[in-house]
């Protein structure tokens, strides 16, 4: 069999290393003698998070232009032909037979100088709104993998293919039971349990908006499994300290996640691309509170082609203290609702993403 030579580039956020991850390891599997590199920008996680998944990983000098004025945009031009000269050395001395972007600085630059020696690329858009680097590369690459109907506004139509985003692969193939992961987390097995996750470093309108209406929840019998971020994890504690009975369970951050879901049925989140996937593919009825200040606001647009299906709720972050609250007891109370939600939700998933990216990678490889 031969061996072939893979890049893959991206990250700035768990939203794009995971996916890459699971892409590589489908690759992997794919072609058991293959050589994987990652590159990723210096500073960004994920610089850790690659190797921990055992993969290499080569860090580029480069970052985005910050919106408001600040002197080190002057630089940037330099920092971004500096990037892209050590991108080209990369490739050419790695030699790939396909080059693969997740998005963010890194793959800008990756993939730009690989499209410009001919090899074969291939991006993935994990978001209804594509990011400006996956906006200027499309015209470049040869085929452009997204999870959303209407991209053609961004990307030439010709190049679409309609894969899904790729999910972890605990969360693909789990098998726990509700009440096994409700007993893991030392939970009663019988009572409503409310799942809040803010992504990995918490999210403050979620935090608070929780953080206060704790008293009515206990009123209601809910159960709590929530991530709070490594800055709000003290106040969380404290906030549960005094109340009676709660069955409250507070994480800074939760690595069992499939853990977390299975022991749900109900979900407060963020709406990026990862989430929303991981939600759809799992059914769950899900509160989407995106993160207003993401590039060009495509959290919202995620949580939105979700919302106009009937397949979740949508609070505006700056709605989050007054109307949470009201939706989670709404939502508590009233299991039909409930159970459409996660039913309409699971008509956005695509349990075989990773497979049909490897597919379109196939084909890159055979032409």
């Amino acid at each position: 069999m031969q061996s072939h030579r893979f890049i893959l580039s991206g990250g700035g956020t768990g939203g794009h290393i995971f996916p890459a991850v699971a892409i590589a390891n489908a690759l992997k599997a794919e072609y058991p003698n293959c050589e994987i590199l990652f590159v990723g920008a210096k500073g960004r996680m994920e610089m850790e998070k690659v190797p921990a998944a055992g993969y290499e990983i080569v860090g580029l000098d480069i970052r985005g232009l910050k919106r408001s004025f600040s002197m080190s945009n002057l630089s940037l031009p330099f920092t971004v032909l500096k990037a892209l000269r050590k991108a080209g050395k990369i490739i050419s001395d790695f030699k790939p037979t396909v080059a693969i972007g997740v998005g963010g600085y890194a793959s800008g630059a990756l993939i730009y100088m690989a499209a410009q020696k001919g090899i074969p690329c291939l991006i993935q858009e994990q978001n209804s709104f594509a990011g400006i680097t996956n906006k200027l590369l499309g015209k470049r690459v040869k085929k452009v993998c997204v999870a959303y109907d209407g991209m053609e506004k961004f990307f030439p139509a010709s190049k679409i293919v309609i894969t899904g985003n790729p999910v972890r692969q605990d969360i693909l193939n789990t098998t726990v039971s509700q009440s096994e992961a409700r007993k893991h987390f030392g939970l009663d097995e019988n009572k409503i349990t409310l799942l809040v996750v803010g992504g990995s470093l918490g999210a403050k309108s979620i935090n608070e908006s929780i953080y206060a209406a704790l008293p009515q929840f206990v009123e209601a019998g809910i159960q709590l499994i929530w991530q709070t971020g490594q800055s709000f994890a003290a106040d969380a504690m404290a906030g549960i300290k005094n109340l009676p009975n709660s069955g409250f369970k507070t994480h800074a951050f939760i690595k069992e996640m499939d853990v977390a879901y299975a022991a749900s049925d109900l979900v407060v989140s963020r709406a990026g691309a990862l989430a929303v996937a991981e939600l759809s593919l799992l059914g769950k009825a899900s509160i989407l509170v995106p993160y207003p200040f993401a590039s060009e606001d495509h959290q919202t647009m995620n949580a939105k082609a979700l919302s106009d299906q009937h397949a979740a709720v949508l609070i505006a972050d700056s709605d989050a203290g007054e109307k949470i609250p009201v939706e989670v007891l709404r939502l508590v109370k009233d299991e039909k609702a409930r159970l459409a939600l996660g039913a309409a939700i699971k008509d956005f998933a695509k349990p075989d993403a990773t497979r049909a990216i490897v597919e379109e990678i196939n084909k890159l490889i055979q032409n």
